[in-house]
């Protein structure tokens, strides 16, 4: 009986293997009281679109984000000082706000426009350093010694290529051609004999398929392919390991890292991954990597 036994899972582990192996696709939400799928990565749930420190509008924020808003009173400035810029508030200020807070090490993730927690956490740790008032909004003592302490941000700064920021190249990506995709950061940079040439946010297979990781080549390109066993759309599918390729998810673009691939490597700025499509030759290196 335990032979049976150790033969039916040997079977369905298999069985696992042999799907994830052969096509991609997103996977679909579970239904109501069923777990939703979960990225390989460690750090799934923690980036700018799911964290509930997130700096996203209010409406894009997760429930239990909005729950944790609802539940304490916003930061506001001293009542006998005029806060220029304040929790809630949206505009191109507050985007060189984020730019400028990020070249002092204070905030992490990309600019959004938006005043959020993650602001006001990153501009309260800027004031109890510089001995002003620690409201967490910003006045106008603080914006002066801000801009005082950094440069006027680049148009990259202000807008960059990922949301997530890009982590250092593995060593074995720094010679030749290569797809230089990193699991921790979710990015993938295209590189040249050690150059960034573009980057990008990636999403990975759930726990159940994960992404392989190691040192792969391209072996073929489809531009229209269509997955033999979900039968979704992989537009500008790069193959690096069997029925695993770099390719546009729509379901990425749409519901971000709420959702997981069958292991593929999923992209979802269309126009980037076109571009880099052009560019890629059968043959170049692929880096899948922690």
């Amino acid at each position: 009986m335990h032979r049976h036994r150790v033969i039916i899972r040997t079977l369905g582990i298999a069985t696992a293997v042999a799907l994830a192996a052969t096509a991609c696709g997103p996977e679909k939400s579970e239904s109501a009281g069923s777990p939703s799928p979960v990225s390989s990565s460690p750090t799934a749930g923690a980036t700018p679109e799911t964290s509930p420190s997130t700096d996203n509008k209010p409406g894009e924020a997760s429930p239990s984000a909005s729950a944790s808003a609802s539940a304490s009173p916003s930061p506001s400035a001293s009542p006998t000082v005029k806060a220029i810029m304040a929790n809630g508030d949206e505009s191109e200020q507050v985007r060189e706000l984020q730019a400028r807070l990020k070249q002092l090490k204070l905030m992490t993730v990309a600019p959004t426009g938006f005043y959020g927690s993650k602001t006001t956490a990153a501009v309260k740790s800027f004031q109890s350093k510089n001995t002003l008032t620690a409201s967490g909004s910003v006045d106008d003592d603080t914006w002066k010694k801000i801009q005082k302490l950094t440069k006027k941000p680049t148009a990259d700064e202000l807008r960059p290529p990922t949301v997530n920021e890009v982590d250092a190249p593995d060593p074995r990506c720094m010679t030749g051609r290569v797809m230089c995709i990193s699991k921790e950061s979710r990015t993938l940079a295209w590189m040249i004999d050690g150059k960034v040439i573009s980057t990008m946010d990636v999403r990975f297979g759930s726990e159940n398929t994960p992404t392989r990781e190691g040192v792969f080549k391209v072996d073929r390109k489809e531009k229209d392919w269509v997955s033999t066993l979900y039968h979704t759309p992989m537009p500008y599918s790069m193959f690096f390991s069997g029925g695993q390729a770099v390719h546009y998810s729509a379901d990425f673009a749409a519901r971000g890292y709420a959702g997981a691939s069958h292991g593929c490597v999923n992209v979802r700025d269309k126009g980037k991954l076109a571009t880099l499509f052009g560019n890629v030759q059968v043959g170049d290196k692929v880096v899948v990597y922690w």
